[in-house]
């Protein structure tokens, strides 16, 4: 994957699509503007529209125009995208992921001071970021759909379900945990990292999380000598990381456990504020902040914020 750039004078000049996103989305992207430009790196940003904003100027939250235009840059700095609670849109963020494929989500989280109960925090979270629950394949209550589905279950034998029941599928497919396995390793051996741990419910869930914990040990065999690898039970992890988080590393994860456990991480070292998320795939990344759009402080231009929601990421 490479930057887009062209030549101006005599030097490179890396066009980057700009993303400004919900809320206080303008005002965060701002910030991280001037911060990359005072690297001395020439940018050329190509300012396109998401989320509500998009909704209400284009007719829609996700343009063919801002597609293309990440597409054409390889590279995105995004800001955060409002995602309603229990109703209306589906998440922009899981959709825009889903669109250009960025099954990587890497959310690092490093002791930065600010939080003086925990200062040897050093751990990088790398999330799957297509399947799991997150893959919105939904049911709703008293579809016909939904009848159908709760009664082949109930033929199965494996469950009796009541009418009145809702489902959300659980997708762990074999080709989505090897690639995000393989990407954890590799890139934990290149960051010098010692330990890849996966994470886990395969205690319960045998099928879909046990595939994906086979899945991590049968790779990790190429990393004999290399690197240490071990597993956790999520909840367990929970428990690991707010009593001794300096003894984790490297966290591979499905989907959902990775939304999760990546704001633990982030409470470890300050809070949502300071957390930031890489999405990448095969051709292009989006780079983001980890946290919600926040719109009740949109336009106060606050330098220390309460922490913003970070709902449907």
């Amino acid at each position: 994957m490479a930057l887009r750039t062209t030549k101006e004078g005599k030097r490179n000049v890396h066009r980057v699509t700009l993303l400004e996103g919900d809320g206080i989305g303008p005002e965060v992207v701002e910030a991280a503007r001037r911060c990359l430009e005072a690297t001395g790196v020439a940018f050329s940003w190509d300012k396109r529209l998401l989320g509500e904003t998009a909704l209400h100027e284009a007719g829609s939250l996700i343009p063919d125009e801002t597609i293309e235009s990440i597409k054409s840059n390889k590279v995105a700095l995004k800001g955060p995208v409002t995602t309603p609670v229990g109703t209306g849109f589906r998440s922009v963020n899981v959709q825009l992921r889903k669109i250009l494929d960025l099954y990587v989500n890497l959310r690092p989280a490093r002791s930065l001071g600010i939080n003086k109960q925990y200062e040897r925090v050093d751990i990088l979270v790398v999330r799957e970021n297509t399947e799991d629950l997150y893959a919105g394949i939904e049911f709703g209550l008293g579809e016909k759909p939904t009848k159908q589905l709760i009664a082949m279950v109930n033929a199965s034998g494996q469950a009796r379900l009541t009418d009145d029941t809702a489902i959300s599928l659980k997708i762990i497919s074999r080709r989505g945990s090897e690639r995000i396995i393989r990407y954890a390793l590799a890139y934990a051996l290149k960051q010098g990292r010692k330990k890849v741990s996966c994470v886990h419910k395969a205690n319960i869930l045998k099928c879909t999380d046990g595939l994906f914990l086979r899945t991590f040990y049968e790779l990790a065999r190429e990393y004999e000598g290399k690197l240490t690898v071990s597993d956790y039970i999520v909840d367990n992890l929970s428990m690991q990381l707010v009593s001794r988080p300096e003894a984790i590393d490297v966290l591979v994860l499905p989907n959902l456990y990775g939304d999760i456990i990546s704001d633990l991480c982030a409470g470890l070292i300050g809070g949502l504020g300071v957390a930031p998320g890489a999405n990448i795939g095969t051709e292009v990344a989006v780079f983001e902040p980890v946290h919600g759009s926040a719109p009740k402080y949109a336009l106060k231009n606050k330098q220390t914020l309460p922490q913003p929601s970070s709902r449907g990421y």
